[in-house]
């Protein structure tokens, strides 16, 4: 059985059973078996052996999760053009119809365990670190990016009560948002783990769920919110993971009584505070020490035309020889790149608004969503590999695109060297796409399109009362412009 994008898995995962399989070999959205066998191990998707996906299914357990990948590559697609694509494969080879519902499809989603897409985003991201090398290291220590966002899920009675709208909207008026934090590979870019909370979860207690990624020699990258004791006293002691981040706004650096490295580079005494901190536990907050010696760094970031913007930055990297402040600059200068992969995900493969009407689904969603982006950034990976070109500048959008319209013209190849020409070309493509150099652009995150003038939704809409002339309104009283006229 082979289906959209990623049909490798028939021969490496669980079978469908060759009733199925036999029928359906030929055709499929994608053709890429040979190139993206090695992604997954053999038994990640395989059927158990009794209990819960044990029993022959037309959507197994295999089938679901491409079918799953399918969607997330491609924008609101519904379950049932899911179906449709394999009522029409069954169709054309003569294997009769099935049920025209998607019942069959959400109950297959709804089997398919969680742990599994876990450890499929967890393997797709060890492929791509080991496809595009050690470019994002420094003195050969891996360095990870910590980020945190939010997406939308549909307004029902369950997604409400696990992740509760925002407190500022009236109750029916607003979305559930569930808060996320991912965990990212600044070598390839692909997302390492994800720690899932609601609106008021600190970023630091989602930290905290994702500490057990962390392996000692990592460098952790982050934003303010990590510039304090916790993280820099925590993650050295506890898990020998160095930190670097924007200060907390909470600290002010004076830098007359630091111990002087260079100019605007210094080493400073924090002290641990009399409160316990509630992200930790109390065995790991006696472990910390006392006092922790920290590196602060403060520069301006000069962009032309616009005021400079000094920046302090924090770090447990103490020796200055073998981390130099310009370097540290640099990296963390590569921290937005790693948030633009955010973009990526919310705007590009349209996971800004989930589609799940339970929180176990939206969780299993938006893990589907990073396995997705994972595979595509192992695509990329390798295009960078083959060619040297820029990862940075290789675009998105763009091998999302040409991975949609190569696989079509893959599965059509009548023999494997055409096959294997249609692959190097698509890597080819990939290398040659690449974004304009622009430094310094200013890109303000505006919109031009206007929205239709309809009103908001103020009261819960079994409460609403339309505006008859909505069409005709102004945000101005008409007779007051016609005063000033």
């Amino acid at each position: 059985m082979q289906t959209p994008y990623f049909p490798t898995f028939r021969s490496r995962l669980a079978a469908l059973g060759r009733r199925t399989a036999g029928s359906l070999r030929q055709v499929t959205l994608g053709q890429l078996q040979e190139h993206l066998r090695n992604l997954l191990p053999a038994p990640l998707l395989s059927a158990t052996d009794q209990g819960p996906n044990s029993r022959q299914r037309i959507f197994s357990l295999r089938l679901t999760f491409e079918c799953f990948l399918w969607q997330m590559l491609k924008p609101q697609t519904a379950c049932r053009e899911v179906v449709r694509h394999v009522q029409a494969l069954f169709r054309l080879h003569g294997r009769g119809w099935i049920d025209e519902g998607d019942s069959g499809y959400v109950q297959a989603r709804l089997r398919l365990p969680r742990e599994r897409l876990e450890k499929a985003l967890s393997a797709t991201a060890q492929t791509a670190d080991q496809r595009v090398g050690s470019g994002g290291q420094i003195n050969g220590r891996p360095v990870k990016v910590a980020d945190a966002s939010s997406v939308q899920l549909p307004d029902t009675r369950k997604n409400q009560k696990r992740y509760p709208q925002s407190p500022v909207q009236k109750e029916g008026c607003g979305f559930p948002l569930l808060k996320f934090m991912v965990l990212f590979s600044l070598c390839s870019g692909a997302v390492l783990n994800v720690m899932f909370g609601n609106l008021h979860a600190h970023d630091l207690r989602l930290l905290h769920g994702l500490w057990q990624a962390l392996k000692k020699g990592d460098i952790l990258l982050g934003d303010r919110a990590f510039g304090e004791f916790t993280c820099l006293a925590g993650l050295p002691k506890l898990l020998g993971v160095d930190v670097l981040a924007r200060l907390h706004q909470c600290r002010k650096a004076d830098f007359r009584k630091a111990q002087r490295l260079a100019k605007h580079d210094g080493l400073f005494i924090w002290t641990k505070g009399t409160t316990r901190s509630e992200v930790l536990s109390a065995r790991e907050w006696g472990l910390l020490p006392a006092q922790i010696t920290v590196r602060i760094i403060r520069f301006t970031a000069t962009i032309r035309g616009f005021r400079g913007r000094r920046i302090t930055l924090v770090t447990s990297l103490l020796d200055p020889k073998l981390y130099p402040a310009r370097e540290l600059m640099a990296l963390y200068a590569r921290r937005w790149r790693l948030e633009l992969c955010l973009r990526d995900l919310k705007t590009t493969m349209g996971m800004e608004q989930l589609r799940c009407k339970t929180p176990a689904m939206a969780e299993k969603e938006l893990l589907a969503y990073l396995a997705a982006h994972n595979l595509v950034r192992c695509l990329i990976a390798q295009a960078v590999a083959t060619y040297q070109v820029d990862m940075e500048r290789v675009s998105f959008k763009g091998a999302v695109d040409a991975l949609r319209q190569y696989s079509n013209a893959i599965s059509q190849a009548r023999n494997q060297k055409t096959r294997d020409q249609l692959w190097q070309d698509l890597l080819l493509n990939l290398a040659r796409d690449l974004v304009p150099c622009r430094p310094n652009r200013l890109e303000p995150r505006a919109l031009k399109r206007r929205p239709k003038n309809f009103g908001w939704l103020t009261k819960p809409r079994w409460k609403f009362r339309e505006v008859l002339h909505r069409n005709r309104h102004w945000r101005a009283n008409p007779r007051n412009l016609r005063r000033l006229n």
